[in-house]
This record gives C-alpha cells, sequence and structure tokens, in this order.
C-alpha cells in the first residue's frame, strides 16, 4: 500500500533492481478491506515476531521424491472417500491439496501419514512404502491435524515439553526450541497457562510449533491457519516458506485461496477425486473465457438474473461486485448490460481482470459438480 501510486512504482522497482531481484510484473489494483486491516495492525505493532527457526540437522536434497501416491483409495462401506489419488511431492516442495468440506482432504492426508489403512493403491513416505505408522517413519515427520491436537489440561509448556519427548528431541536442545515456540507466538511468560483455556488461533500457533520442533524432512499441515488471524497466517506461511527452503518436503491443505498462492504445485479435489492439477499458475491460466468484474446496484439481483440466464458456474459474487465469465466479452457483454438494465438493475462499471486462484477453484468445483449431477 502506498500513497503515491507513481511514487511507489518506481521505489518498488528501485528496491528489486538494487537486489537483483527480476520484477515480473507490477499492476495498480485497489487496496481490500484485509489489505487495510493488516496495514492498520502493522502500524500499532501488533506484527508477530519473526524468529528464525534453530536448526541443527541438514535438510535432505531438493527435488528427491518425499511422498508419491499412486491408485489411493479409501472406501467406507459402499462409500468412496478418496478414488484414485496420484500426487508426487519433493524434498523442498510445498504441494497444497484443496477441496471444499468432504473432498476427501483429511481422509488422504490420514493415510499418508499411516494413521488410516487404504483400501486400495500405493504410498511411498520418506523411501518407505509398507508399515508407515513404524516409529523409524514416524520419526521424520510432522503432523499438524485439523482439529487442535495438544492437550487442554496441560500447561503450554508441558505440552511442549511432552512433544519434545515424543518426537526425540535431545534434551540439550529442548529449552532453545521451547523457547523459540514462546517467543514466535508471543506467550513469553504466559507458559504455565492451561492451552485450553488459550483462544482457537493462539492453539493453531502452538500446535504448528510443537509439530515442526524436532525439524521433520515431511510436515503434513491439515488447515494449519483455520481461525488464525491475517497477520499471524503471514507469519505462518513465511516459517512454512523457510522450511521448504531447507528442504522439507510439505503438504498443507487451506480454505483460503490466496494462501494457497505459495504452494509450488496443487490438486484440487472434488468428491475424493482430482479434478485439477498443476502449479497455481497454470491453473488459472487453463480457465475458460475471460472474467469480467462486474458493479452493480443492488448486488444480489444482478447475480440472482445472471445465473437465471447463464451457467452458474460463469457467476460468483465477491464482496460488493460479481465476477462473471464469459466466452466472447465483446459481443456478450452488452447483452448482460440489456438484461439487467431491463430489470431496472443499474450498471455501475465493468472491466476484465485475470484469474484469481479462488475464481478458478468456484469454477472447476461448480463445473465438475455439474457433470456428476449430468451423469
Amino acid at each position: 500500500m502506498v500513497r503515491d501510486v507513481d511514487k511507489g512504482q518506481q521505489q518498488i522497482q528501485s528496491i528489486l533492481a538494487q537486489h537483483q531481484v527480476s520484477l515480473q510484473s507490477l499492476r495498480r489494483d485497489e487496496a481490500t478491506l484485509e489489505n487495510v486491516f493488516v496495514n492498520r495492525l502493522r502500524q500499532q505493532g501488533s506484527d508477530p515476531p519473526y524468529l528464525k527457526f534453530p536448526c541443527y540437522r541438514t535438510g535432505q536434497e531438493k527435488g528427491k521424491t518425499a511422498i508419491a501416491t499412486q491408485k489411493l483409495q479409501k472406501t467406507f462401506g459402499d462409500f468412496w472417500a478418496v478414488k484414485d489419488l496420484d500426487i508426487t511431492v519433493g524434498y523442498g516442495d510445498i504441494f497444497g491439496l484443496l477441496g471444499a468440506n468432504g473432498a476427501g482432504k483429511t481422509t488422504a492426508i490420514k493415510m499418508m501419514c499411516g494413521l488410516l489403512s487404504a483400501s486400495g493403491g500405493t504410498i511411498e513416505l520418506a523411501g518407505e512404502t509398507r508399515q508407515l505408522n513404524r516409529a523409524e517413519v514416524r520419526s521424520r515427520i510432522g503432523y499438524m491435524s485439523q482439529k487442535f491436537t495438544l492437550y487442554d489440561d496441560l500447561t503450554i509448556l508441558q505440552n511442549l515439553d511432552f512433544y519434545c519427548g515424543v518426537y526425540g528431541v535431545p534434551r540439550r536442545l529442548r529449552r532453545e526450541k521451547i523457547d523459540w515456540v514462546l517467543e514466535t507466538c508471543g506467550l513469553i511468560g504466559r507458559e504455565q497457562t492451561l492451552t485450553g483455556s488459550l483462544p482457537g488461533g493462539w492453539k493453531q500457533r502452538v500446535a504448528f510449533g510443537a509439530c515442526v520442533m524436532h525439524e521433520p524432512d515431511i510436515l503434513f499441515l491439515d488447515e494449519p491457519t483455520s481461525g488464525v488471524d491475517p497477520l499471524a497466517r503471514r507469519q505462518f506461511w513465511r516459517l512454512i516458506r523457510d522450511f521448504a527452503e531447507r528442504g522439507t518436503a510439505i503438504l498443507v491443505t487451506t480454505h483460503y485461496l490466496e494462501e494457497a498462492e505459495n504452494c509450488h504445485d496443487m490438486a484440487l479435489m472434488v468428491a475424493g477425486q482430482i479434478v485439477a492439477k498443476g502449479s497455481p499458475s497454470e491453473i488459472k491460466s487453463s480457465q475458460p473465457g475471460q472474467l469480467i468484474e462486474l458493479i452493480a446496484a443492488p448486488n444480489q439481483a444482478a447475480s440472482n438474473l445472471l445465473k437465471s440466464r447463464l451457467e452458474a458456474w460463469r457467476v460468483s459474487i465477491f464482496g460488493d461486485r460479481i465476477h462473471l465469465v464469459l466466452d466472447q466479452p465483446e459481443s456478450e457483454l452488452p447483452q448482460v448490460q440489456q438484461w439487467l438494465q431491463a430489470e431496472n438493475i443499474g450498471v455501475i462499471s465493468t472491466r476484465p481482470i485475470p484469474f484469481s486462484l479462488e475464481d478458478a477453484f468456484i469454477g472447476i468445483v461448480q463445473r465438475a459438480d455439474q457433470r456428476a449431477d449430468q451423469t
């Protein structure tokens, strides 16, 4: 966020050039509510501290396969929770597994961790393909579940000390690692607080610290930032990128689509199956048509009308505006405007915009649901 756009662009270009960072694209945009909210919090000094993680182990060779599944399946009776899941994650990679609630993400992670037996297919984890729940394999992975996994009736310090023992962190290193978690979470002086009394976002931060203290080669994070404020989410992802940079393989699920831009590769799941796979850029560029941002009043009435005239997946409300996918905007947009004006719905502005990952996700999921209904 800058006060003077032209001056701000010049400053950005100058700073990047000084550090020999190539600039691929730079465009002006309106500030979102989250931009404003985060900016105000930072002005008030609310940004959580960033501390480099105390590492003592050498990371794995980047690019070497850490996680691989082939035709992975899980059924519960006649219900397919996961069907023919094929993914590969290398050391140093951040792989995102995205999908709506009930898509099969958590079930897939539990199978990869050895916590749930597969109904079919194969899993390779840290070079192992059998008995993935063995202690030797588990010592190389970190797992943060969707629900808070620490013990509510223990203090923060007791929880962290317990997990140091479970994961085999050498005693001489425990104090430094526990202090890192406490300081990163802003809990110095509160280590004797019962964990159950912490707000949800604080619990998530402690849980993340607990699952990385042993410096895992592979890290499974199931919605790690759920219920976490925007500043803490940014801190989470800076730490995640740091772990990837040192060679940790990371598989993460999230409902925050802007976060998923941090992933090197990702797969979108619908009803237990992968319906799209690739880098965030590849997934966005593969979307059909042109995305149009439409501002109309009243907004909901405009959305209802357009969904009655067009395929539902082409129309989505984003805050106070509508995102509309058109195949031929030059000929179709005037028709859209006529429909709205005929119903006394004012068209304030229209403009073409690039697909965001959230736009792509909504379109892919709704088109997959449409195909399923037709079959």
